[in-house]
């Protein structure tokens, strides 16, 4: 009853601005104690120097949730060149729009300028592609997002000031886009993939308008910076709540041609990809545990099923197993790689973990102790383990490498001469049995000539 009367009391989300709500502490439980220093530090020393400065949107959202925010950003009535110069440790970035980052310590705070509410620059798609106008904070919360990211607490007074009833649509836990969401989409496509991400990590429900145009935008996706898109894509996979990020991009209707790796990850549920599956959970369970990840690693598994399939062709093919693995890599690259806007580092990572997965099919003599001097051993041995879970390798292998790399010198010598002894077995055996089913040609009989 009372959400009825409050939605016909206040204008819609999509229309005007609300009018400002100021929450007090007592309403929201935010302390200032809960920011992290230098956050602290940034927006006193702005507000010393005359400007107004708030903390705003994920981590006000994640307090408000209960959630300790993973880093800290910054609203402002300074402009980039002002902030530039009252922290000596800072630096101006950004073309499309100006920020600044401030480092405080081994922290570095995202600072950015209340933006105008001036159309900006844009292209024939409706992309924007300027938008370095600057204005009043009323206008900066019009400009953002989603209304749980329109929230600006300000530490001194220990206040929200709520312009979109943010605060309320984290209480329903609902993701509701500010304006109107085709246009909203239609001047930034990779708002799409934040929707996504954020339900997925925040388990909020999209918002029956906010969801409506996306299976209609999603393929502008495909026109943005590839690098920019590859970066949104490593924010979804990385979020602690990739598997569920995954079920949001098929129930709200992203297509599957946006970008290889997505392509890639919407095929998870198949039972030939369940290695994909089983490491999104093991990067999940990693995250959320606070425990490191390697991007390569993930990427590794998630083209694996790819990989996978050239790599068996060619060794049907006839060619030797190793050989066959650099073809299926060199295809891989040449039909889905390029054009990625993936950083060499993972790249590499990926091609280097790859290339050693047929090595572990040798397990007598000197080749595993030289596997095990190779620097990405460890990397390309989890690698096996994850293959191992998803039914492609023998378990018995797995056992095997898992023993001998934390066995001494002697062990590891006795493992790989029974290795070697039991493969010279199993060639005598076949030797013999190929010689038992060879037949005697009968010989020709001579005719004697008189």
């Amino acid at each position: 009853m009372l959400k009825k009367w409050l939605h016909k009391v206040l204008p819609s989300k999509a229309g005007k601005a609300v009018q400002k709500t100021v929450l007090p502490y007592s309403e929201h439980r935010i302390s200032a104690d809960m920011l992290s220093f230098a956050a602290e530090k940034v927006v006193k020393q702005l507000s010393k120097e005359g400007f107004q400065a708030y903390v705003v949107g994920g981590a006000v959202r994640d307090l408000l949730l209960g959630v300790e925010p993973k880093d800290f950003d910054v609203a402002t009535d300074a402009t980039p060149e002002q902030v530039h110069k009252i922290f000596r440790r800072s630096r101006i970035i950004g073309r499309r729009f100006q920020i600044v980052h401030v480092m405080v310590g081994p922290e570095t705070i995202e600072v950015t300028t209340f933006r105008g509410g001036d159309k900006a620059v844009q292209n024939a798609h409706g992309r924007i592609i300027k938008d370095n106008t600057y204005g009043s904070i009323e206008e900066d919360a019009m400009r953002r997002d989603f209304t749980c990211n329109a929230l600006y607490y300000d530490p001194i007074r220990e206040e929200i000031l709520d312009f979109h009833q943010g605060v309320s649509d984290i209480a329903d836990r609902q993701l509701v886009m500010i304006g109107d969401a085709a246009e909203r989409y239609q001047e930034d496509p990779v708002r799409i993939l934040r929707a996504v991400r954020l339900s997925g990590k925040l388990g909020f429900d999209v918002e029956g308008h906010t969801a409506a145009p996306i299976p209609q935008y999603a393929g502008r996706l495909k026109n943005e910076p590839v690098a920019r898109l590859f970066d949104e894509i490593m924010k979804l996979l990385f979020s602690g709540h990739a598997r569920q990020c995954l079920q949001k991009l098929n129930t709200l209707g992203v297509s599957n041609d946006i970008h290889p790796l997505l392509t890639a990850l919407k095929s998870a549920d198949k039972a030939e990809n369940r290695i994909i599956a089983i490491a999104l959970k093991n990067t999940d369970e990693r995250l959320r545990a606070d425990k490191s990840v390697s991007v390569g690693f993930v990427l590794a598994a998630i083209l694996w099923p790819q990989l996978n399939a050239y790599w068996q062709e060619y060794q049907q093919q006839g060619q030797k197993s190793a050989p066959a693995l650099n073809d299926a890599i060199t295809t891989l690259r040449d039909t889905v790689e390029k054009g990625w806007g993936v950083p060499q580092r993972f790249s590499a990572t990926m091609r280097e973990i790859w290339q050693l997965q047929p090595q572990f099919d040798n397990m007598r003599g000197a080749r595993p102790h030289k596997l095990l001097s190779q620097p990405r051993f460890r990397a390309a041995y989890d690698f096996l383990v994850l293959r191992g879970q998803a039914g492609e390798v023998d378990n018995d292998t797995v056992q095997w490498w898992t023993t001998f790399q934390h066995a001494d010198d002697e062990t590891r010598s006795q493992m790989s001469m029974a290795a070697q002894q039991r493969q010279q077995q199993e060639h005598r055996g076949n030797g013999e049995a190929q010689k038992r089913k060879r037949r005697r040609k009968p010989r020709k009989k001579t005719v004697a000539v008189e």
